[in-house]
């Protein structure tokens, strides 16, 4: 109950009511940039300065060993469950979007747990930056296997029966996909952001700290407004979808919370920092993964995976999720 007293989080409920009641209530596009900017700029300051302070553990070694091994997992267990229940192409993209993560959650959860006093490492936004690209990459793979299975059935005489069109230009070039993955721009500017946090130490921290700490929180506020209108006018695109797809989109990111948990339990990975990466496993991209998959894997429909992602998922990890996740990381590793 106390996640719903939190302000950023009641301005997510405004967006939704006025979204649902088709208010003409809008956050110019170029505002809503600038905004996701300043958050993974402030986030990565502040993950810095938490670097500078504790410095390169075995912890924060086996904390992004263990991002790394999901933002892998996730997608591969995800495709091989969802081509049993959409066409192939669609479950690459699928599967991609539920194998990456959303900044804003990470974000929020962030906040959350600084509101319960929860500590946590810094390096958790190198952790997210990490395990973005990893499902894309994998996703982009596997299209590729498609379209190259079904010419050759097609050269063979035969007909490819994918359930979706093959695109005419199969020869992504996998080059391509590693280079906007990794050099994105707003993972640059998340990890220069931490590198900068690093260097100047306290002297950064103290210096910043009315950029990055005092605004942070009425800017986190209006962005999740902001969010709360794009979910809620993004859940008409849900009529029509499978029920399967509904209950993956509601429950898988409950089963990639828990297999995190375990890595956690595993690793001895503290409270704070597993929480986050339950958070991180349990998120779906509905920014970076559409930008590339639209056009990597243009076989996929849109409207599914960002209307389940952002109209589904992104909710109730906002809502519910992030102090679940937190309670339960809590109960396990104390």
């Amino acid at each position: 109950m106390q996640n719903f007293l939190d302000p950023a989080i009641l301005f997510f409920v405004v967006g939704v009511l006025a979204g649902c009641l088709k208010s003409n209530l809008e956050i110019p596009q170029p505002i809503s940039r600038f905004l996701s900017l300043y958050l993974l700029m402030a986030l990565g300051l502040k993950g810095g300065f938490a670097l500078a302070q504790s410095g390169l553990t075995a912890e924060v070694a086996i904390s992004l060993g263990c991002a790394v091994l999901l933002a892998v997992c996730v997608p591969i267990a995800g495709y091989q469950l969802l081509r049993r229940i959409v066409p192939p192409f669609d479950a690459a993209a699928l599967a991609a979007t539920y194998g990456s993560v959303s900044a804003v959650t990470f974000i929020t959860a962030t906040q959350y747990l600084d509101g319960q006093q929860i500590a946590y490492g810094g390096h958790m936004a190198a952790a997210m930056a990490l395990m973005e690209s990893p499902a894309i990459i994998i996703a982009v793979l596997l299209a590729n296997s498609l379209r190259q299975a079904a010419q050759s059935v097609m050269s063979a005489g035969g007909a490819a029966v994918l359930g979706s069109p093959i695109a005419s230009n199969d020869s992504t070039r996998i080059g391509k996909i590693l280079h906007e993955s990794f050099t994105d721009g707003t993972q640059l500017l998340l990890l220069g952001a931490m590198l900068v946090g690093l260097v100047t130490g306290d002297l950064g921290k103290q210096a910043m700290a009315p950029f990055s700490v005092d605004l942070f929180k009425g800017m986190l506020a209006f962005f999740l407004l902001d969010m709360g209108l794009l979910a809620a006018r993004n859940l008409g695109s849900l009529r029509g979808q499978s029920p399967w797809l509904l209950c993956y989109a509601v429950l898988a990111p409950l089963a990639h919370a828990m297999l995190a948990l375990g890595l956690s339990v595993a690793f001895g990975i503290a409270a704070g920092n597993a929480a986050l990466l339950m958070v991180l496993a349990a998120s779906a991209s509905y920014i970076a993964v559409p930008a590339v998959v639209r056009y990597s894997i243009p076989e996929a429909n849109p409207s599914m995976y960002f209307s389940l992602s952002l109209g589904v998922t992104f909710p109730l990890n906002i809502l519910i999720g992030i102090p679940v996740y937190s309670a339960i990381a809590r109960h396990f590793l104390g």
